[in-house]
Formats: C-alpha cells, structure tokens, sequence
C-alpha cells in the first residue's frame, strides 16, 4: 500500500517548483554541462520525486556543498516549503575526476564535499553563505568553481562518447568496436564514471527521452510515445518507467502536461 500512496502523491520536481537553468562560461564547458536552480513551491511539504538521469551534480543545499551522486531508481527527499536549491551538474567523464572518487562509490548518494576532501569547500560554504539572494549565489557558485577548474583534471574522453551514444539512442553493444574495447572494460569504466555499466545508462536515458517527449506530447497515445521513445512496446515502458520512477507513465504525462503555476 505504501509503494501505490507513493505513486499517488509523488510530484516530479519539474511539478514541484520552479526550476530555471543556464549554460556555463566557456572556461568551465568542459567539466559542467549546465547551472540549474530548483525553487520549491510554498505551501504544504509535498513528496517529490528526483528521477535518475545519468548525471551526478554539485548542490548547494541548507548551507552545505553537497555531491548528489548518480540514481538508479528515483529518490524522495524531504524539501522545505519554498527552499532553493542550486546545482552544477558535471559534464560526462567530468565528475570521477574532478571528485578523485569513482562514480560507483556515490551510486544514490548524497555525500557532503567536504567529507569526500574537496579542497577549499569551508572557505566556498562561508562565502555562498553570506550571499543575500539566489541569483547572487548562483553567480558566486560560478565564479567559485571558475577558481576551482584550474587544479582539476581534464574529463574522460571515453566517458563522453558512452554517453552521446546512449543519449542517442544507439545500442550499447556498438560502443565496443568504437572505443575498441572489451565489454569488461567498457562496463568497468561505466561504473567509474556514471555509477553503472552502459546498459543501465541506456535504460535511464531513454527513461529522460520518454520525460522530453512527454513534455510536448499532447494527446499522443501512450502505445506511441513509447515507440518515439525508444521502448519495445507500451507494457514495455509501463514496467521501466515503473521501475525507474515508481510512477506510471500516464502519471507522469499528467503531470507534465499540465499548466505551469506561476511563479
């Protein structure tokens, strides 16, 4: 009963609040794919539900630099009413080394900076900290890891074209002769940089696909939306989408067509 509730009342954080996003400075693309801030409706405290995506971000959350580490399944963390959240999320094969920690070591995590030894993080908090707004947080945020990006080591390039090609769409089984590699070393780098091997990547970007596509459905019939995004079929997406989100697909279609609230 408490597994149906959840799937009743769980909002996606896209239904939950305002999220806004911007591209980073040229001297941070090569780490960072995007800046996003994540303001959370007032009112009464809702279950949000934070679906995996294949990333993993820096947070700035209740004073703290924090690491969320990549999902496989959705998380349901308590909000406050109101609170912001700001983020940097790292670029494909960014991550591992710029956290000297290998992906697989923060699968579902929500891991402090300071307690995995990110250099000057005390110094970074207290500054954040004094900031009166959340758009001058963010500002700072970017201008802090502008400093922080020259000791940090360059991403894996490898990891870059893993994700492309399940971002895309493709099978997996062709990244082998493209990175000309075994399948045991395209999964043990998998893991280290994304958290799991590419299959499950796979599975969790065509689960985005499926959020992108339902975004702009419309009416589209669920039978074809499923097809547009890459599932064998309809029973096919229920049970992924299910098990990655805990919410069925015509759940998530309602909430994510309906009108925005304003804010």
């Amino acid at each position: 009963m408490a597994s149906e509730r959840r799937k009743d009342t769980a909002l996606l954080a896209a239904r939950a609040g305002r999220d806004r996003e911007h591209a980073p400075s040229p001297a941070l693309r090569r780490h960072f794919s995007r800046f996003w801030s994540h303001t959370l409706h007032d009112g009464p405290p809702a279950q949000v539900a934070i679906v995996p995506d294949g990333y993993c971000d820096l947070v700035w959350i209740d004073g703290r630099l924090a690491v969320a580490g990549p999902d496989r399944t959705a998380a349901f963390p308590v909000l406050r009413p109101g609170a912001t959240v700001i983020g940097a999320r790292f670029a494909p094969g960014a991550a591992a080394p710029w956290l000297k920690t290998p992906l697989s070591a923060l699968v579902g995590c929500s891991v402090l900076l300071a307690e995995i030894g990110g250099k000057d993080t005390a110094e970074f908090e207290a500054r954040l900290g004094d900031c009166p707004h959340p758009s001058d947080t963010m500002a700072l945020f970017a201008r802090l890891l502008e400093e922080a990006v020259r000791d940090a080591e360059e991403p894996a390039r490898d990891a870059a074209v893993i994700f492309a090609s399940t971002d895309g769409g493709r099978p997996a089984s062709g990244l082998l002769a493209r990175l000309g590699t075994s399948e045991r070393q395209l999964r043990r780098r998998g893991h280290h940089h994304f958290g799991y091997g590419a299959k499950t990547l796979d599975r969790i970007r065509r689960f985005q696909r499926f959020l992108d596509l339902s975004r702009k459905a419309g009416t589209m019939p669920l039978a074809r939306l499923a097809l547009d995004a890459g599932f064998a079929d309809q029973a096919h997406m229920t049970r992924e989408v299910g098990e990655l989100s805990s919410l069925t697909p015509a759940v998530i279609l309602g909430q994510l067509g309906m009108p925005k609230r304003p804010g």
